[in-house]
């Protein structure tokens, strides 16, 4: 360990499941293990499964808790074992749920080295900070086995995966919706078509979009027919509503070629039944996008060391991070940003900075 941890401020929940936030005080554990870097976190985002893990009481067994999901910061020690990393580089990471070493809603935080990516100097924290677990649900999606089982990009012949096909995103302009079409952009996908409300279709269509339609009046018809002569290959809803889950089976049934609608929250049981009642059935399927398990591994770690660094997708300006709502107070503006990330932001991820007047 090249540097010491200190003592941190906390964020966490109260000692019962649904309790507010409050603040306090502990020492990180040291040493570090060999293949682990600690962190001291300059910037957190906040994503809807950080207040759905205190509200619904899910994935966590013991309290208080410490949450948080999506952050970057700079490095302040190092493991024995590492030699990619080094005290003093910026970098961002996706949290580990359920380990509260590794959340992100305190001050410093430890992780294993090979899921961090270093930051790139033409990005700041704060932008940095949301990029991570949004970026792993859409990779989880698109090339896992438990999504659409794409090759990704960074493999060979994977900036080829799209070639000839069009793919439908639902949601385009939320966060998860814009990084899926960047990759999909990435994956050399012809037709990119997505919905969003009218203010966002611009922005999306810098993003790499070819169609943006209207979500409040788009049907599966309009997909369909914005495909053009590509066969429609791939249906990814960023939103997995009941509403969007339904429009994604009637989108792959259309489409004559897709056969999973692969969704980012539960399955809808209706939406389900829908895809069972087609003639040529179609799978509606969950993806879970947890980069530090093991299953997923094959795809977390090549992802954190193309998307950043200095000659990684972000300094190529071939992946733009989500555009920033600050929400200052530093580490005790934890609840404030839980509750507008909860009542719904347009566009834009929600971040604070837990170090900030400290």
């Amino acid at each position: 360990m090249h540097a010491p941890l200190r003592s941190e401020l906390r964020s966490r929940t109260g000692p019962e499941p649904h309790a507010q936030h409050i603040i306090s005080n502990r020492s990180v554990k040291q040493p570090l293990q060999p293949n682990q870097v600690g962190i001291k976190i300059t910037a957190t985002a906040v994503n809807p499964v950080d207040w759905k893990i205190r509200d619904y009481n899910v994935f966590l067994k013991e309290y208080p808790a410490v949450l948080g999901s999506d952050a970057a910061g700079e490095i302040v020690a190092v493991g024995s074992d590492v030699s990619t990393h080094a005290v003093g580089d910026r970098v961002f990471f996706q949290g580990i749920i359920g380990n509260y070493d590794a959340a992100t809603f305190q001050q410093y935080a430890t992780m294993p080295a090979e899921l961090v990516s270093k930051t790139p100097a033409n990005i700041t924290d704060d932008q940095a900070a949301g990029i991570s677990l949004a970026s792993i649900a859409v990779v989880t999606g698109f090339y896992d086995t438990t999504g659409h089982g794409i090759v990704p990009p960074w493999a060979p012949k994977g900036s080829e995966a799209g070639k000839g096909k069009a793919i439908a995103i639902l949601g385009g302009s939320s966060s998860v919706g814009q990084y899926a079409i960047q990759f999909a952009r990435l994956s050399g996908f012809e037709r990119i078509i997505t919905n969003a409300s009218p203010a966002h279709h611009e922005f999306l269509k810098s993003l790499g979009a070819h169609v943006v339609l209207d979500r409040n009046s788009s049907s599966a018809g309009d997909f369909h027919a914005a495909s053009g002569d590509l066969p429609l290959s791939y249906v990814y809803d960023a939103i997995a509503s009941k509403d969007t889950q339904a429009l994604g089976v009637e989108i792959a049934h259309l489409s004559g070629v897709a056969h999973r609608v692969v969704v980012v929250q539960g399955v809808d049981s209706d939406a389900a039944k829908l895809g069972e009642s087609k003639q040529r059935k179609i799978s509606v399927a969950q993806i879970m996008g947890l980069g530090s398990s093991p299953a997923l591994r094959h795809l977390s770690e090549p992802f954190v060391r193309h998307i950043g660094g200095e000659d990684g997708y972000i300094a190529k300006g071939l992946f733009v991070p989500n555009r920033v709502r600050l929400v200052a107070g530093g580490i005790a503006a934890v609840e404030e940003a839980l509750k507008l990330n909860k009542n719904g932001v347009s566009g834009e991820k929600v971040v604070f900075r837990p170090n900030d007047g400290t």
